[in-house]
């Protein structure tokens, strides 16, 4: 591992970045959200439907 050769290459990838406008960081976060939403309906549907395949209604 060359240390030095690393170091500059992560200085350099640094330089380069930028920070984000508003509407861009907020179309991340609305997509990130939804994304994460859909993750949780998804667990819930079949918490839903392992629960009544193990425990049947009456």
């Amino acid at each position: 591992m060359q240390v030095p050769y690393d170091l500059t290459s992560y200085v350099r990838v640094l330089k380069l970045a930028s920070t984000p406008s508003w509407e861009e960081f907020s179309q991340i976060a609305k997509i990130a959200g939804a994304g994460i939403g859909l993750v949780g309906l998804m667990g819930f549907v079949i918490f839903l439907l392992m629960s009544f395949i193990t425990n049947p209604p009456v």
